[in-house]
């Protein structure tokens, strides 16, 4: 009877799962040809299941080689890796930037400001310092800000309007400003 349940748990699990292991295997060999870290596999493979699943949820019907469109959607997810490890690194050649040219317009006294901003950055909350870098650092717009972190325009002018409260504060007090 513990035998019968336990084998039809594993085939609805089976059913379930819509890729098989050699898709599987499939997906990880696409992602690690695109040059995605080994660490970031299983990740990929998730999110093509997920848009598998997504797909079927849609009430649009299954590829008919789910082993070849597997392997096209972890492709672009490979492709999507590069793009933002290339817009990180974009970002910090653009911080770099801005940190020689402050440093040498105005000498100790942007070095002292942005020592002080830093500090309160790495005192914020991860979702406060995420949406202050990526608007005033990166200079993206409100909504490209909500897009790229998928939440709502609303939910980031919220945290940008508490994260520069936070850092004015801490900058007068500080007497810094």
């Amino acid at each position: 009877m513990l035998r019968r349940k336990t084998r039809r748990a594993a085939e609805r699990q089976e059913k379930a799962d819509p890729l098989d292991a050699a898709q599987e295997d499939r997906v990880r060999a696409v992602l690690a040809l695109g040059g995605v870290p080994h660490a970031d596999l299983p990740d990929g493979v998730q999110q093509v299941r997920l848009k598998l699943l997504e797909r079927a949820a849609d009430g649009r019907e299954a590829p008919r080689d789910v082993s070849a469109w597997a392997a096209v959607v972890a492709s672009n997810l490979a492709m999507d890796w590069h793009r933002a490890r290339r817009r990180q690194e974009r970002l910090g050649e653009r911080l770099a930037v801005l940190w020689r040219e402050t440093t040498d317009e105005d000498g100790a006294e942007a070095r002292a400001l942005s020592l002080a901003v830093t500090q309160g950055l790495g005192e914020l909350p991860d979702a406060q310092r995420q949406v202050v870098v990526l608007r005033f650092y990166a200079d993206l717009p409100v909504r490209a800000i909500a897009d790229e972190l998928g939440i709502p325009e609303g939910t980031v002018k919220s945290r940008l309007h508490s994260a520069v409260r936070v850092l004015r504060t801490r900058l007068h007090e500080g007497e810094v400003v």
